[in-house]
């Protein structure tokens, strides 16, 4: 126990915070292949500092109308002072060893939350470099573009249309060609198709119009 007495919780949780370490990522998640601060390493960073410093840390489980969930709470004897937060226990299998995860997971993020502390974590940031940047181009659909271009074409009611709607999409038929040739194939199929439609249908127009004898 510190020699000196804090007042108030809050002096006496920002001296612990003054003398955390950091927690330790010595644990490995197999589903991100990745590793994180546990439990464990978690405690060793801020008991030691909220001890010495007269905070006592309650991990209860409460399960009430709102649900099921651990309650953190910071305890500081000197004033009596009490701080507290709740996670929401996420069961992902109905069994004790689902219970025992979810209460693992949330007392780490209560305790981590109230003392302040942010370790690296590999999970958090395996996320963040997997979201694109706002900057940054989305890959290109060669399906997708070829769907667009392939309805486009089928609307053009003139080969004249057909040929404009063709010239109007060479860059991105391009794409689509250098991306895959059995895409490229289709599109190409489908306007060459339009074409010999549209052949067929303005030789009908004509005889249609021509005087019988």
């Amino acid at each position: 126990m510190s020699d000196v007495k804090h007042k108030g919780l809050y002096a006496a949780l920002a001296a612990a915070q003054s003398e955390m370490g950091k927690a330790l990522k010595d644990s490995v998640n197999p589903a991100f292949k990745s590793k994180y601060a546990d439990l464990a390493s978690v405690m060793a960073a801020c008991m030691p500092a909220l001890s010495k410093n007269g905070i006592a840390v309650l991990q209860p489980p409460y399960d009430d109308e709102t649900g099921r969930y651990i309650k953190t709470i910071f305890v500081h004897g000197e004033s009596g002072e009490m701080v507290e937060c709740r996670v929401p226990l996420i069961i992902a299998k109905n069994d004790m060893q689902g219970y025992g995860s979810a209460s693992t997971y949330a007392r780490r993020y209560g305790l981590m939350g109230m003392a302040g502390i942010a370790p690296d974590d590999d999970d958090g940031n395996d996320a963040a470099k997997a979201a694109p940047k706002e900057d940054e181009a989305p890959a290109f659909n060669a399906r997708a573009a070829a769907d667009r271009v392939m309805k486009k074409l089928t609307r053009t009611t003139t080969i004249a249309d057909l040929g404009e709607a063709w010239k109007s999409e060479a860059h991105v038929i391009g794409e689509i060609k250098a991306a895959s040739q059995p895409i490229y194939l289709e599109v190409e199929a489908v306007k060459n198709k339009r074409k010999a439609d549209l052949a067929l249908a303005d030789s009908a127009d004509v005889g249609a119009t021509e005087i019988p004898y």
